[in-house]
């Protein structure tokens, strides 16, 4: 068997056991249903989350897809509610009781969706300070490379730089003295 062969039956593994999992069904559940151990699961569904949010198009595929199931969640609670409505026209309490816990079962499907997507944000908004984190050392090595050479703005810029350093961080410049 070739390796591309071994990478096409990997990968529609994967999507086998991600199509499940964004239906909402557990990793023992799916290890069940697709005869995969639960570890082997359990990786597939992390290797696939690493793909995902490493990807561009699959995040902001990903993000239109949270949007239209929200949209899709919202429009089946608005339905229960006008069952809750017509049962309670009727005297229906099982019709009502029914969908009360409709309208739960929905929202709860919902609140689950939306923290799993929030695996995605974390990771962007992580990506995003570490980045910035990066930019201001940068910027901090530069001013104090500045201020080494050029002793006479050296106590304006440490002044500068003592108003956005964090609490108990001290910043120290190297002044050479010839």
């Amino acid at each position: 068997m070739s390796t591309e062969e071994d990478l096409v039956k990997h990968l529609d593994q994967v999507n086998q056991v991600v199509a499940e999992y964004l239906k909402g069904t557990d990793p023992t559940r799916i290890s069940k249903e697709l005869a995969i151990p639960r570890v082997r699961v359990v990786e597939l569904i992390n290797e696939w989350k690493v793909m995902a949010s490493a990807n561009d198009a699959i995040r902001a595929r990903a993000k239109e897809a949270l949007a239209a199931m929200d949209a899709h969640y919202s429009k089946l609670i608005t339905k229960s509610y006008e069952v809750i409505d017509e049962a309670s026209m009727t005297n229906n309490l099982s019709a009502k009781t029914q969908a009360i816990k409709l309208v739960v079962d929905i929202e709860k499907a919902r609140i689950d969706m939306l923290q799993k997507a929030g695996l995605l944000e974390n990771k962007e908004l992580a990506e995003e300070m570490v980045d910035i984190e990066r930019r201001q050392e940068t910027l901090v090595a530069i001013l104090r490379d500045i201020a080494s050479t050029h002793p006479e703005i050296r106590d304006l810029i440490m002044h500068r730089l003592s108003s956005v350093a964090k609490d108990g961080e001290v910043i120290t410049v190297v002044h050479d003295v010839q």
